[in-house]
């Protein structure tokens, strides 16, 4: 029988430890979370917002860690949008994860949310402001979200699936092969790019933090 314990996937879990592969290209550090580049990029720019303490998304933040992660968020934004012009967000917020520690993705976009959900516009939800995600989780257990942009949508549950948004968003860039980020790891083509995207990343934030 597989061990599913809380404290089996603590003690596997990449984002826990200050040493795993997760984290290998920091930008910055906070009191309670770490900013790195995705190690497994879907394109140039993406980036992770991860809890330092093992919790499972937005959702389940406690207050100060909320209000903390608000002035991250809006930084991290703010930065992506300035250099690359436009930007895209998703968490699943328990729904859909491989990695089951909250880490928000942030990366350059310009397409449309239809994209990304095709299915029809009655499995989006537009919500007003990263709060809601609290009064959602508390009430539903699990999300999926992401946003555009300013826009901020939730997708219909019954839609979830392993890495819903991750997927979804590698077809749309035209990128598919980087979906799969346990596959893309072990294509040395793909990780060579994929460093030096990560190494552009890096340089674009030393020099906007100067």
């Amino acid at each position: 029988m597989i061990d599913v314990s809380e404290e089996t996937i603590k003690k596997n879990c990449p984002h826990c430890d200050p040493n795993s592969f997760a984290l290998k290209y920091p930008l910055e550090k906070y009191e309670n979370f770490w900013i790195v580049c995705d190690v497994h990029p879907l394109i140039e720019g993406h980036i992770l917002i991860i809890s330092k303490k093992h919790l499972s998304c937005i959702g389940a933040y406690p207050e100060n860690i909320f209000q903390e992660f608000l002035l991250i968020y809006k930084r991290f934004i703010n930065f992506l949008k300035i250099q690359y012009g436009s930007v895209a967000v998703f968490e699943h917020g328990r729904l859909g994860q491989t990695v089951f520690h909250s880490h928000i993705h942030l990366f350059p976009f310009k397409g449309s949310s239809s994209t990304i959900v095709p299915e029809g516009k009655d499995k989006l939800k537009q919500i007003l402001n990263l709060s809601e995600l609290i009064t959602i989780y508390e009430k539903d257990g699990g999300y999926l979200f992401f946003a555009i942009n300013s826009n901020l949508f939730l997708v219909d549950k019954t839609l979830s699936a392993p890495r819903f948004f991750r997927d979804r968003f590698a077809r749309v860039l035209g990128r598919v092969e980087r979906g799969n980020w346990k596959e893309m790891r072990t294509d040395k083509a793909i990780m060579k790019k994929a460093t030096k995207e990560i190494h552009n990343l890096q340089d674009k934030w030393r020099k906007f933090t100067k």
